[in-house]
């Protein structure tokens, strides 16, 4: 008799899925091109791949981080970068998630 196993989710699988939240609403906030856009583009291609990995390595993720630190500041539109700033506030959230437990 098979039963309904559920997945049981660790800390670094709930970082992973709100890690990968941010990055879907981050594209969405950067749907125009300004200048510098080509930075946060690539970014945000290096980061699909991270989270396409099956496991999760906090470092990596961490340095990740302090790379969208650095592209931020080549962002010469003042709006983006507020937006793309606030991102990275939630980013950093993403990575302090745990497990709720019941």
């Amino acid at each position: 008799m098979k039963g309904n196993s559920k997945k049981v989710l660790t800390d670094n699988d709930v970082k992973k899925k709100a890690v990968k939240l941010v990055v879907v609403y981050l594209k969405k906030k950067i749907s125009r091109d300004f200048i510098g856009s080509e930075h946060i583009n690539e970014w945000i291609a290096n980061m699909e791949k991270l989270i396409e990995k099956p496991e999760f390595v906090l470092s990596e993720y961490l340095e990740m981080k302090r790379q969208l630190n650095d592209v931020i500041e080549r962002i010469l539109d003042e709006e983006m970068r507020y937006k793309i700033r606030d991102s990275w506030y939630s980013f950093g959230k993403a990575l302090d998630k745990k497990v709720k437990l019941m």
